[in-house]
């Protein structure tokens, strides 16, 4: 007995757990509380933001417009920009020095020169090129057009954002095919596919893996860079609030109005780009960790 109570003495004495504190987190959290509060409050007592000057125009037709003007345009410079920057890729990574070097000095002009200047420039088009024409070149003109009444103000628009995106596309598209193992093409090659057929069937579907993200930002920032084709003018969102509180003299409502506005727009765009990427993660680390991610949040669903 005496044994038994000599060996329990020795021993250790049991690991008291001890929560690690965080007087940190604490302060942190109290801070952002107070900031969120503070916030919150100049959102209900501001005079200057004018909830009601806001309502009343939140869904006018003039607002309305503008917002599709702006849909329409992200749409167009979106896959306009897509298609052209996969051509510029192509390009940029062709064996003949002409094609690749022609490709270099595009991304280098579009790249180097600001957007906004560049839409100035379309917007004055019909000074730089006051007749468009088709013929022989350096010889005589078939049909000629006065530029101003061919390229309208929306074109201008649309024809600026597109040129600018694809010399950013290319690049984003030439990493993406960079990424994919050239044991795939010279696999493919083996199997008598031809470049072209290489390129749609195997490169390109890898590719989407590394082209998608950074092409989903630049479509949510090009939704932002619409507001710059009142450049031309063109009357898409900002523009239009622009217009109305030049009238009204209400620029902070307005303008706040026009943030909402992108906001709702780009919060839609967040999503369809969190599915399109987790739809091109199939197969892959990153792809099964968001789906379990997906069903942890749901309660350890199904399949």
């Amino acid at each position: 007995m005496a044994a038994d109570v000599d060996v329990e003495k020795g021993r250790p004495e049991a690991i008291r757990a001890v929560p690690v504190r965080h007087p940190g987190r604490w302060v942190g959290a109290a801070v952002i509380a107070v900031l969120v509060a503070m916030f919150i409050h100049f959102l209900l007592t501001s005079k200057s933001l004018d909830w009601s000057e806001q309502g009343k125009y939140l869904f006018s037709n003039a607002v309305l417009k503008g917002v599709r003007n702006t849909i329409w345009l992200t749409l167009a410079a979106m896959v306009g920009g897509v298609v052209l920057g996969i051509v510029l890729a192509l390009m940029r990574m062709s064996a003949n020095p002409l094609l690749s070097g022609a490709a270099w000095v595009y991304l280098w002009f579009f790249r180097g020169t600001p957007l906004y200047t560049q839409l100035l420039i379309w917007g004055a088009i019909g000074s730089l090129f006051p007749t468009l024409s088709v013929g022989i070149p350096f010889g005589p003109e078939f049909h000629t057009w006065q530029t101003q009444s061919l390229i309208n103000v929306a074109i201008a628009a649309a024809l600026g954002l597109i040129l600018n995106e694809a010399a950013y596309m290319a690049e984003i598209v030439r990493a993406g095919i960079l990424s994919v193992d050239e044991g795939q093409q010279e696999a493919a090659s083996a199997l008598g596919m031809s470049r072209a057929q290489t390129m749609r069937r195997i490169v390109l579907p890898q590719a989407m893996r590394v082209i998608v993200p950074p092409t989903g930002n630049e479509a949510i920032s090009m939704l932002k860079n619409t507001s710059l084709v009142a450049a031309v003018p063109y009357s898409e969102l900002t523009f239009t609030a622009q217009t109305i509180y030049a009238d009204t003299y209400k620029i902070i409502p307005m303008l706040v109005m026009a943030c909402l506005w992108y906001l709702v727009i780009s919060s839609v765009m967040m999503v369809g780009q969190y599915y399109l990427e987790r739809h091109y993660s199939r197969g892959t680390s990153r792809g099964e960790a968001s789906r379990q991610r997906l069903r942890f949040r749901g309660g350890g669903g199904g399949q």
